[in-house]
């Protein structure tokens, strides 16, 4: 089993020097300097992380669990499509899966939490979905330890199986709103502000929603990040984290895709924070929150699709962008293969 606290220790800041070598290389291939712009900051980036870049065999892990707050009417679909849409992930006919397929990822479906069975998902299961957070906690110290190793746990068996980069996903219905209270009670933002449509809600089924999430951060008192997390999360937003500070542990970077990836996010650096330095934002969502959340860890999308669909959809559109620039450094010549003295 991982061991996000082990891992989180041993996670190591992005190599400066690296990173300056990297600039003086990128300056001497056969273009201006700096016209290659952002994917020029990619594969700094990427040099700090790894060294010598390379994001290849991307692995899209999807971790699914379910949310006792959907009692609360939050959502315009009941829980019972949680299992429903992991059938569907397991079956290669979601949105994760078309571009994941595209991109030439991998992807992987953990139970970590879902309300019955999943049959073909790889099985962490921690309980049978979270308590109503409106009224209880999610869930016990004990078990968002438990869903934190599960995902490390996780990104380690995909990193030994080669993956250079991850792209951690989610599904949940109910984990729009339990996104929201995470982000309201790390960031102090107002409800309003941050709590958006979700599965489609709209009018006095969002205003309901607001309340919820007001009532569940109202409820709680505790500021260290565990027991917020413990209160407030969803078991796929630990086990997101888990695998997030297992990758930066590891030196592998991670794509990370939409609100609720952010908000999972914001929990790996709230418990160890240099993970963040390992983070790659892929696109911003038209999710409300998710501007907020990308603001408290300085996150600078690459792609604005208006996607709000989660599951790592953004991110996986994103990794052309990240692959071309471990390319670029690959691949261009330099001007002295052109007999240039630059």
């Amino acid at each position: 089993m991982g061991n996000w606290r082990k891992s989180a220790a041993g996670i190591q800041p992005r190599n400066k020097k690296a990173e300056s070598d990297m600039e003086m290389h990128l300056n001497n291939l056969t273009k201006p300097a700096g016209s290659l712009g952002r994917l020029e900051e990619l594969a700094v980036k990427l040099a700090g992380m790894q060294g010598i870049p390379d994001v290849s065999h991307p692995a899209v892990l999807v971790f699914a669990g379910d949310h006792g707050v959907t009692e609360e009417g939050v959502s315009l679909y009941g829980q019972e499509l949680t299992s429903l849409m992991v059938k569907n992930f397991v079956q290669g006919g979601a949105a994760i899966n078309v571009l994941a397929k595209e991109i030439g990822a991998s992807v992987t479906v953990t139970d970590i939490g879902v309300k019955g069975e999943t049959p073909g998902a790889e099985s962490k299961k921690v309980k049978n979905g979270t308590g109503n957070i409106a009224v209880e906690a999610a869930m016990s110290l004990e078990e968002a330890e438990q869903a934190l190793n599960a995902g490390a746990d996780t990104a380690a068996e995909a990193i030994e199986k080669g993956a250079k980069l991850i792209i951690p996903g989610d599904m949940g219905i109910g984990n729009t709103t339990v996104s929201s209270a995470l982000i309201a009670a790390w960031t102090g933002a107002g409800v309003n502000d941050i709590s958006g449509n979700g599965t489609g809600v709209t009018g006095t089924q969002l205003r309901l929603k607001q309340d919820v999430i007001r009532r569940a951060v109202r409820r709680i008192s505790c500021t260290e990040p565990l027991d917020i997390l413990a209160e407030l999360g969803g078991l796929e937003h630990a086990a997101m984290a888990g695998a997030m500070i297992e990758a930066a542990g590891r030196k592998t970077p991670i794509l990370v895709d939409g609100f609720i990836a952010s908000a999972a996010a914001l929990a790996a650096e709230k418990l160890a924070p240099l993970s963040k330095e390992y983070f790659i934002f892929g696109h911003r969502s038209a999710e409300a929150g998710h501007g907020r959340a990308l603001e408290m860890m300085g996150g600078e999308p690459l792609l604005d699709l208006q996607l709000r669909l989660g599951e790592g959809t953004g991110a996986a559109a994103a990794y052309p962008l990240v692959s071309m620039a471990a390319a670029v450094v690959r691949e261009m010549a330099v001007f002295s293969d052109l007999g240039i003295d630059a």
